[in-house]
């Protein structure tokens, strides 16, 4: 498999499981929880395909619905339904961040792909990753986590721009795309875990 395919991969089966978990918080009944799941693997790569002017590879490619099936039905399987508080379910984290990354990856590649600048870049791999959650999040009624989450859309950022720079100096590969998305997946937990926070105006 191609990088890009391991990456989206890793994205679809992370942002389902995030979905489902998400879809079970809000307490939706099975057609809730599989919209939300759909929803938050799907949103942020169809959006990115109907940028970059290309027929949506969620509508094309059965792999994708596989991967989002397999991975509702593994979440089934192992009852993460029955986890109390599951958005704060250890699983859930992982999984939301391994899906930023991985989408981040993608959106990067892709815009690259589109010979994008950096704005271009950065915006399409903003997207990707965060446009599935976002949409999720408006449909069950919350303010989107990006608004609000502690260093989320900023790592999505980070890796365009890290992805960026490497193509622009001829050392994009698998090593560096490998490194940059195991250090902004560190960094995502890390800032998970310190909890901490971009600059906020007003207040005291």
């Amino acid at each position: 498999m191609s990088l890009f395919a391991v990456a989206d991969a890793l994205g679809l089966v992370s942002f389902a499981v995030s979905g489902y978990l998400m879809g079970v918080r809000k307490r939706l009944d099975l057609l809730g929880i599989l919209i939300a799941a759909f929803l938050t693997a799907l949103g942020g790569g169809i959006l990115r395909d109907v940028i970059i002017g290309r027929t949506p590879i969620a509508f094309t490619d059965s792999r994708v619905l596989v991967w989002v099936s397999l991975a509702l039905v593994l979440a089934f399987f192992f009852r993460l339904h029955a986890k109390k508080r599951p958005e704060r379910f250890a699983l859930f984290i992982f999984m939301d961040s391994v899906g930023l990354v991985a989408f981040s990856v993608t959106g990067a590649l892709a815009g690259i792909e589109s010979g994008f600048n950096i704005f271009g870049v950065m915006l399409l791999a903003f997207i990707t990753a965060v446009g599935g959650g976002m949409l999720r999040d408006i449909m069950v009624n919350e303010v989107p986590m990006v608004l609000t989450s502690d260093f989320y859309g900023t790592i999505a950022l980070l890796i365009a721009a890290g992805i960026f720079v490497c193509d622009r100096t001829g050392c994009l590969g698998s090593f560096t795309l490998t490194l940059i998305a195991v250090t902004a997946l560190t960094l995502r937990l890390i800032a998970y875990k310190r909890a901490w926070q971009l600059p906020k105006l007003g207040g005291k």
